[in-house]
């Protein structure tokens, strides 16, 4: 024959409900068990008896499970008030960067050499050590910029002398070639444009002055009689 329903009440007979609750109570154990290992699931049991014995499982830790349920209660109760939280949490932010802000601008009115009476000496001690490292570290950039600044001038200078000897020897060779008549093609070629420009005007002056004409003194001849 099957196993016939058993009505869901309270058992009468102590021996009965006794027995009836040591077979549940092994069988609510097993099943925990089961649970746990099958679904990988954190389960946490706790019975007492009506004598006040207690039966408990925990594959992890009972406490440490019944906190985890209070986070969650905790957590799901105050889901409607996620905004409120929200905004407590961006008012603590705020009251930190204002912190930090006022500790800057005091720490700069320090640096400028203001707000001093309220420091100790210690304080001073270690302000004029920072404004020492400070001055130090200006000066050592001061003169790193000015020496880049005098090799770069000088080597202007060394090239503007380059290109004023340049200048000054084609200038003689232009009046050297000047004097003879005839400028070298190649030469005057190579030249710059603005050197020679500069000589091509000095050469057509030149040649300005000079005489275009030349008259050729003719003996007259004697007539013939025949």
């Amino acid at each position: 024959m099957g196993r016939g329903k058993i009505e869901i009440k309270r058992i009468e007979n102590t021996t009965n409900r006794q027995v009836t609750f040591c077979k549940r109570r092994n069988g609510l154990l097993k099943k925990a068990y089961e649970l746990s290992v099958l679904c990988d699931a954190e389960v946490a049991l706790i019975v007492f008896s009506t004598r006040g014995r207690l039966y408990e499982y925990a594959n992890n830790s009972v406490k440490t499970t019944i906190e985890r349920y209070k986070k969650a209660c905790a957590a799901s109760s105050n889901s409607g008030s996620t905004s409120e939280a929200d905004a407590q949490f961006y008012q603590q932010e705020a009251s930190k960067l204002r912190q930090q802000i006022g500790y800057l601008q005091n720490n700069q009115r320090q640096l400028m050499g203001e707000a001093l009476s309220s420091m100790s000496i210690k304080e001073l001690k270690q302000l004029e050590t920072r404004l020492e490292k400070g001055i130090n570290r200006i000066r050592s950039k001061k003169n790193e910029l000015l020496f880049a600044e005098i090799e770069y001038m000088q080597k202007k200078e060394i090239d503007l002398q380059n290109d004023n000897m340049y200048l000054r020897a084609k200038i003689a060779e232009n009046e050297r070639a000047q004097q003879m008549g005839v400028m070298p093609t190649s030469e005057y070629e190579s030249m710059p444009p603005q050197l020679a420009s500069f000589d091509n005007r000095n050469f057509l002056q030149v040649n300005l002055m000079q005489p275009t004409h030349h008259y050729s003194r003719q003996e007259p001849t004697a007539l013939q009689l025949g």
